[in-house]
């Protein structure tokens, strides 16, 4: 494979990304229309993270997606655990993928990380949405990641995927 689709290679490698199976040219189109299509995508988040990466933040997306995640726990001693987790990797000043929110949603995660409900998180998975909507989401649409997906799949037919 040559140098203009390695990025394909990249993206697609199963092992890299968790993407297994095939991203449709429907799905790519999709991306276009609202930063909700993205996210809630199957490849969408994933395809997404890899563009944040060259950007160096990737931790926005992984944050969101395990707030998602974090917010369908039903185990209070399992939420306990997790909220521990995301507080120490995303949330305490200095933290490794430290996130940039606003210090009155950092002192209220702080006050509630003890007794964590479903919802001690969604201020601040609110406030890096829309970083990402505003922010990142229209450079995304520009760059050469998703323009290059979404020529080949339109130059392969308009029902192609790639793997």
């Amino acid at each position: 494979m040559g140098p203009n689709t390695c990025w394909l290679c990249k993206i697609f490698r199963a092992e890299e990304n968790g993407i297994s199976s095939k991203v449709s040219l429907e799905e790519v189109l999709q991306w276009s229309h609202s930063f909700e299509n993205l996210v809630t995508s199957k490849h969408g988040p994933m395809i997404y993270k890899t563009y944040l990466k060259t950007e160096h933040s990737d931790e926005n997306i992984e944050f969101w997606l395990a707030c998602e995640a974090y917010r369908k726990i039903t185990s209070q001693r399992k939420r306990i655990s997790v909220a521990r987790k995301l507080f120490r990797s995303y949330i305490q000043p200095q933290a490794l993928n430290e996130i940039n929110i606003d210090s009155p949603a950092r002192k209220a995660i702080i006050r509630n990380i003890q007794e964590p409900t479903q919802s001690c998180f969604d201020e601040a998975q609110r406030i890096i949405y829309r970083h990402m909507e505003r922010d990142s989401y229209p450079r995304f649409l520009e760059s050469q990641l998703y323009q290059k997906l979404k020529h080949s799949l339109q130059t392969n037919g308009n029902n192609s995927t790639v793997n």
